[in-house]
């Protein structure tokens, strides 16, 4: 069975909460990166699609209503690229990874080994 990566994410979320073993908590954490790597390529395309046909100053508007302005000097393609993971980390998806992510580093697991840190 294959989940959005929004079901997806909730799910593991949810099954983290009774999970104290290292191991596990790095392959739900390791699924759920996975996951929201999915996740913001689907925001993206989304906005992408949404904003197309935008004139810049209706983009600003689109950005400025979401919480990313447009800041001088600032090219559509970052402009774009502020939308989508503001968009993306308001979604209950993205805030269900940080907590798996939250809930994970209380039991001292994280995606990154010691030598990158």
């Amino acid at each position: 069975m294959i989940m959005n990566p929004t079901a997806l994410l909730l799910d593991l979320a949810a099954r983290a909460q009774s999970v104290t073993d290292p191991d596990t908590l790095h392959d739900l954490l390791s699924t759920g990166h996975r996951a929201w790597c999915e996740g913001v390529a689907d925001v993206r395309a989304g906005v992408d699609r949404e904003t197309a046909s935008l004139s810049d100053a209706l983009l600003a508007e689109r950005c400025a209503a979401a919480g990313a302005p447009w800041e001088e000097g600032m090219k559509r393609s970052e402009a774009v690229s502020a939308l989508v993971f503001v968009t993306w980390e308001a979604a209950p998806a993205a805030m269900a990874y940080t907590e798996l992510e939250e809930h994970a580093a209380r039991f001292g697991v994280c995606l990154l080994g010691e030598d990158v840190l």
